[in-house]
């Protein structure tokens, strides 16, 4: 079979189409359906990423509203790795429109032997990103063109074969778009649920309202809003609803509280600890090393191999599957760290806690996330950032023992079983990138990856 591979080309297959340059009057920070493709959008693990949505809201011209499933690529790359620089993704189908912006290359297919989805893992491959790396043009800010990727000359087998290729492959991506999905909807369960419990005091209220006590005006509106959902509101189980108190009492440093909870600052029901200027601590060699974990690796839960630190840094400044990391500077961001073994750099908080449980100073934090962000905006000159004094200042209320361990049997197995998911997607990401070198080169018959991949999924 692999005799009937042809050398070809890219510029046969297809040809790269420039985006547009949307004029940044237009931008907005309103939530609108069209949002503008960048290069902050690809993802080395092959994701199309969203966190940071770049909404436009102004005219758009004939040829530049992309579809679901079609092909593109980055142009440009900020990476100091390079790491997505003729990088492929496909858009996805979900509900915004999105915007062929400039920086972007569109393929429009001109052979009908060639499926898009197998093209759109061939520019994965290391073989097709070396070259493109290593024609790059620029110092800080790297680019290639359409002439050199349609330069590239690469192996292609049949078309049947290419189809099957790519089933293989996306059979992976779509389980890991699954497990995203799913960890969406237990970090939203999650939220919402300590929200209610420890923020706006939902079962306090219900209790209060019971007893015939008196609501403190700060809730009447929420107390309400509770009453008219009558029977609509979903009970506790009796044992937990009874830890809830049934009063509120009013407490200088936070006003009104459930009775008989604690108050404690933030930063003591967990120790924030800053990283190191990791440029200090570069390995004796490249045989043995951490990887440097930075805001922008936080963000996609990926360190970065471009950057090397020494294994012998303290263990306080090692980050491990599962720790909670806090980026305190620039963009603010909370994660459940899943990237595995890395080196903590500065404007990084690992957060830990001898005395709480992890649900429940992650819950905190991200609680009292929105105004951090608020604090770091007011104080952005060249980067925002909050100080320690932050910390100190948020506040957070403490239940009775028996609560948190009912709290624990709630939260705990959601932030397990988000982190299980995020280490399968990582596994499963790991073995679709060694399965896609040996298809491609012919090496791992086709029967073989099928009996993989369906063992791994």
């Amino acid at each position: 079979m692999e005799d009937e591979w042809s050398e070809v080309s890219l510029g046969k297959l297809f040809r790269v189409k420039h985006g547009f340059a949307f004029k940044g009057e237009y931008f907005t920070d309103e939530i609108v359906k069209t949002v503008l493709v960048t290069p902050g959008n690809f993802s080395t693990n092959g994701e199309f990423k969203n966190s940071k949505p770049k909404y436009y809201n102004g005219p758009v011209p004939d040829g530049y509203r992309l579809r679901p499933g079609q092909v593109i690529v980055s142009m440009t790359d900020l990476s100091k790795a390079t790491d997505t620089l003729g990088y492929a993704v496909r858009v996805p189908e979900d509900n915004y429109e999105w915007l062929h912006n400039q920086r972007i290359g569109l393929l429009e297919f001109e052979s009908t032997s060639v499926d898009p989805l197998f093209i759109a893992y061939l520019l994965r491959s290391n073989e097709y990103r070396s070259w493109i790396v290593g024609s790059a043009t620029g110092t800080t800010v790297k680019h290639t063109s359409p002439k050199r990727i349609s330069a590239y000359t690469c192996r292609i087998p049949p078309l049947d074969v290419q189809r099957a290729i790519g089933s293989v492959l996306v059979a992976f991506d779509e389980k890991v778009e699954l497990n995203r999905q799913t960890n969406e909807t237990l970090e939203s369960m999650a939220q919402a649920l300590f929200k209610s419990w420890f923020v706006d005091f939902d079962p306090v209220i219900d209790n209060t309202l019971a007893a015939g006590n008196d609501i403190p005006e700060p809730f009447k509106a929420r107390a309400a809003a509770r009453q008219a959902l009558g029977d609509a509101r979903k009970p506790l189980p009796e044992a937990i609803r009874r830890e809830f108190p049934d009063t509120f009492e009013f407490r200088d440093e936070m006003g009104w509280v459930p009775q008989g909870w604690k108050i404690f600052s933030l930063d003591s029901i967990a120790e924030y600890r800053n990283g190191l200027a990791l440029q200090k601590f570069r390995p004796a060699d490249d045989s043995e090393y951490l990887p440097v974990l930075k805001i922008a690796q936080l963000r996609v839960d990926e360190p970065t191999h471009a950057e090397k630190a020494s294994v012998d840094i303290p263990e306080d400044y090692i980050v491990r599957d599962g720790d909670v990391v806090f980026s305190w500077s620039g963009s603010l961001i909370l994660r459940i760290w899943c990237g595995g073994r890395a080196a903590l750099n500065q404007h990084l908080f690992r957060v830990t806690s001898k005395q709480f449980p992890k649900w429940f100073y992650f819950g905190w934090t991200e609680a009292h996330l929105g105004e951090f962000k608020k604090a770091a905006a007011d104080k952005a000159v060249t980067m925002g950032h909050i100080k320690r004094s932050h910390l100190k200042e948020a506040k957070c209320v403490i239940p009775t023992n028996q609560l948190m361990q009912y709290g624990t049997g709630y939260f705990a197995p959601i932030i397990d079983r988000q982190i299980a998911t995020r280490l399968e997607s990582r596994a499963l990401g790991s073995l679709r990138d060694t399965l896609l070198p040996k298809l491609l080169s012919g090496e791992l018959t086709l029967p073989d990856a099928e009996k993989l991949a369906a063992e791994a999924l």
